[in-house]
């Protein structure tokens, strides 16, 4: 197939949604496929490049942050890529458009669907449903509600990584199915053989939903000398070292901030901690989980949330937004090093059996090979 793919984040900008693309186009490659990718540029970044099979475009717009992008910085963007759109889209005859993240690329998509006729399917990714992220977009989902329905509505084929996620789809446009498909992952990545018990790691972006806060606080008092290494930037990120400074405990909190995905840093902390804290009160999909259980982690993470789902049975899920939880899990943990070694065990076969890159591949090639039929119909 002829697949054009959009995303605005591609690494090394960006968060999950970027490494689902990359990981899913690299495989739709690897497979026969021909896959064009139009993204953000940034900074130094080439604006035209082939990397493991798929062909990058990249688009001048305003960003400026590679772990963030405000709304004024999508708005350059849709506007710079139109025409290149235009030109590839008339020049390359595609079967099918992949879009990831209905604002700012469903814009895109819709827009070229109406001008060229190129079907599109869209993969949601949280923070582009409404609802999703009220604290960061409530006021924009508002004002973009009528364009978010008609960009869903005239979607041929939508698809979330999680339940919760398509639920939230099908409560703003009633009557829309989306299709779940969970995001991939290759789980060779990670030597998950010399993992510390003492050792306790957090990847996340820093947004107040994210809930680091929450793990800080349950680190008052504790008297276990763990090392918390917290990896990751964003807005919230003053205001968490502040109440860091606030406590007493005999933990030693590193904070790392931006690493980059594919670093040797990021590798050895996945590799070095024993015990992985993702305390999110609302998730889609969490990439970082997958991450965390392809390296054999101990992982306590948030019940009632698309958390859940990625981990099944293969962590400690506790409430969100609960200090004194996350603290008895992690003490829990702390004490009995078998518990450890045997939910990473638990976590690293999950995803194995659920995760695949192939298998994943293969579910949105059915997906595309619907919508295209549907649309000769």
């Amino acid at each position: 197939m002829r697949i054009l793919t959009l995303c605005y984040e591609y690494p090394p900008i960006g968060g999950g949604g970027a490494k689902v693309v990359a990981g899913l186009t690299k495989t739709l490659a690897d497979q026969g496929n021909h896959v064009d990718l139009v993204t953000m540029a940034f900074q130094n970044l080439p604006r035209y490049q082939q990397l493991d099979g798929v062909d990058i475009y990249r688009v001048p717009c305003m960003r400026r942050k590679a772990s963030i992008c405000h709304p004024h910085e999508m708005a350059s963007y849709i506007w710079k890529a139109q025409p290149l759109l235009t030109k590839l889209t008339r020049q390359s005859h595609y079967d099918i458009n992949h879009t990831h993240f209905i604002f700012p690329d469903g814009v895109l998509a819709y827009r070229i669907k109406q001008l060229t006729g190129l079907p599109y399917v869209i993969t949601a990714h949280g923070s582009d449903v409404p609802g999703y992220n009220p604290n960061r977009f409530k006021l924009l989902h508002v004002l973009m509600k009528p364009i978010w329905q008609k960009i869903v509505k005239e979607a041929d084929g939508i698809a979330s990584p999680s339940q919760f996620l398509s639920h939230l789809i099908q409560k703003n446009l009633p009557g829309k199915h989306a299709s779940v498909i969970p995001n991939g992952f290759n789980s060779e990545r990670f030597n998950s053989n010399i993992h510390q018990p003492d050792r306790v790691l957090v990847v996340s972006r820093i947004f107040e939903r994210k809930g680091i806060q929450y793990l800080i606080r349950a680190l008052e008092g504790m008297d276990a000398p763990i090392q918390v290494d917290i990896v990751g930037s964003g807005p919230h990120l003053d205001s968490v070292k502040e109440i860091t400074r606030s406590i007493h405990s005999a933990a030693t909190i590193v904070f790392h901030e931006w690493l980059e995905n594919d670093s040797p840093q990021l590798q050895a902390l996945y590799e070095q901690a024993g015990i992985f804290v993702f305390p999110s009160e609302a998730e889609n999909f969490p990439i970082v989980l997958l991450e965390a259980m392809a390296a054999g982690l101990a992982i306590i993470t948030t019940k009632d949330t698309g958390c859940a789902e990625v981990v099944g049975e293969a962590a400690l899920l506790v409430e969100p937004r609960n200090p004194q939880a996350i603290r008895l899990a992690l003490q829990s943990l702390i004490d009995q090093p078998d518990l450890q070694t045997s939910l990473g065990e638990a976590a690293r076969e999950r995803v194995n059996s659920h995760f695949s890159w192939p298998n994943i591949a293969s579910q949105y090639i059915a997906l595309y090979q619907k919508a295209i039929q549907q649309r000769r119909a």
